[in-house]
C-alpha cells in the first residue's frame, strides 16, 4: 500500500511539474525527445602521412551532424561535412560507442551525402519526413545538431523565407532553400530542420554571417529535394540525371561578347546530347582566330541565362526525354530537338 502511494505521489508530482510548462514548451520538449535518438554526430577523419616518421596517422578534420534515414543504417548529412574524409565516426545521443561509417553516395551540387554504418546500432530509429511543398513563412522551425561540438543541442525559430537560391559547394546555386532564424552554427551542418510535428522539413546546410556564427540567417536544403536524390545515392552512389554535355563561357566573358541574355557554349561533347543534335562550341581556324559558339536562349520555352539555369531546368526531365533548344548561330535564331542523355 505504501509502495502504491509513493508511485501515485510521483505520478502526480510529474504531472503537476509538466503542467507548469507552456503548451509551446511541451511541444518543443516532445519534438526533441522523439527526434534526438535519430540525430547523430559525424566526425570526418582524414588519413595523413607523418612527415618525420613516414607513418600514416588519422587526423580529425571536421565534424557535423546527420540523421538516420532508414533502419538499414543510412545516415543523411551534407556533402561538405564528409568531403575529403577517409573514414567517419558516428555518435548517438546517450551512447558512448563510436560507430564507423562509409560514404555510399554524394551529390555535391545539392550538398547532400549518404553514409552507412558498417556495424548497425541496435534499435536504430529513423526520422519522420514532411513535405517542404506545404511550408509557410512564419511557422515554427526547430534545429537539432552539434554546434561547436555541443552535441545534440536544439534551437528554435521560424521559417523566415522560402525559395531562396544560395551558392553551394558544388559550383551551382542550390534552389528552393528554406531560410530560418533558428540558431544555426558550425557543427549544425547536415542536421535536421523540423516542424512543430517533429517531421524533417530540411537539412541545415549553411549560414550567412560576418562573424561565422549565427546571425539569424540559416539555410536548409528542402526535404523534397532530399527525398528525390537520397534513394539514388543509396542505389547508384550518385544522382542519375540528364545533361547536354556542354561547357559554357563564364558570365562576365559572355556579357562582353553576346550580352546578358543566353548561355554561350565554349565546348560541346561530340558524343553528348547537344553534340549529337548539331550544336557547336567555340572554334579556332587554321590562322588561330577564335569564333564564338552557339548561344542557347531557351530550353523547352524556358529562358536560360546561366549554367545554373540550364542545370535546374534539366532537373525536371528524365534521361531519354526530348527538349527543344532555341539558340543563336551566326546572328540567326534556330531551334533543334535534343534527346537527353545521362550527364
Amino acid at each position: 500500500m505504501k509502495f502504491l502511494t509513493i508511485i501515485l505521489a510521483t505520478f502526480l508530482y510529474s504531472a503537476q511539474a509538466n503542467d507548469n510548462f507552456l503548451e509551446l514548451e511541451k511541444r518543443i520538449i516532445q519534438v526533441y525527445q522523439e527526434n534526438v535518438p535519430s540525430v547523430v554526430g559525424v566526425a570526418n577523419i582524414k588519413v595523413a602521412r607523418n612527415f618525420w616518421y613516414g607513418e600514416e596517422v588519422e587526423v580529425p578534420q571536421g565534424a557535423g551532424t546527420g540523421f538516420v534515414w532508414d533502419e538499414l543504417g543510412h545516415i543523411v548529412t551534407n556533402f561538405h561535412v564528409v568531403d575529403g574524409g577517409n573514414s567517419f565516426l558516428i555518435t548517438f545521443h546517450g551512447d558512448k560507442t563510436q560507430y564507423k561509417a562509409k560514404v555510399v553516395g554524394a551529390s555535391p551540387k545539392n550538398d547532400i551525402a549518404v553514409l552507412k554504418l558498417l556495424k548497425k546500432k541496435p534499435m536504430i530509429k529513423k526520422v519522420k519526413l514532411a513535405s517542404s511543398e506545404q511550408l509557410k513563412v512564419g511557422q515554427l522551425a526547430l534545429a537539432i545538431g552539434n554546434p561547436f561540438g555541443f552535441d545534440h543541442s536544439i534551437s528554435r525559430g521560424i521559417i523566415s523565407a522560402l525559395g531562396r537560391k544560395m551558392d553551394g559547394v558544388g559550383g551551382v546555386k542550390i534552389q528552393d532553400m528554406i531560410q530560418t532564424d533558428a540558431a544555426i552554427n558550425q557543427g549544425n551542418s547536415g542536421g535536421p530542420l523540423l516542424d512543430s510535428s517533429g517531421n524533417v522539413i530540411g537539412v541545415n546546410t549553411l549560414i550567412v554571417s560576418g562573424s561565422g556564427s549565427s546571425a539569424g540567417l540559416g539555410f536548409a536544403v528542402p526535404i523534397d529535394t532530399v527525398k528525390r536524390i537520397v534513394p539514388q545515392l543509396i542505389k547508384f552512389g550518385k544522382v542519375i540525371r540528364p545533361g547536354l554535355g556542354i561547357s559554357v563561357l563564364e558570365d562576365y566573358i559572355r556579357a562582353r561578347y553576346v550580352g546578358k541574355k543566353g548561355v554561350a557554349l565554349s565546348y560541346v561533347d561530340p558524343n553528348g546530347s547537344a553534340g549529337q543534335a548539331g550544336l557547336r562550341g567555340m572554334m579556332r581556324d587554321r590562322f588561330g582566330r577564335t569564333f564564338l559558339g552557339d548561344v542557347i536562349l531557351s530550353v523547352d520555352g524556358k529562358e536560360v541565362n546561366s549554367r545554373d539555369d540550364i542545370y535546374h531546368v534539366l532537373g525536371n526531365y528524365k534521361i531519354g526525354d526530348s527538349v527543344v533548344i532555341e539558340y543563336i548561330r551566326d546572328d540567326k535564331k534556330q531551334k533543334v530537338r535534343v534527346k537527353l542523355k545521362e550527364l
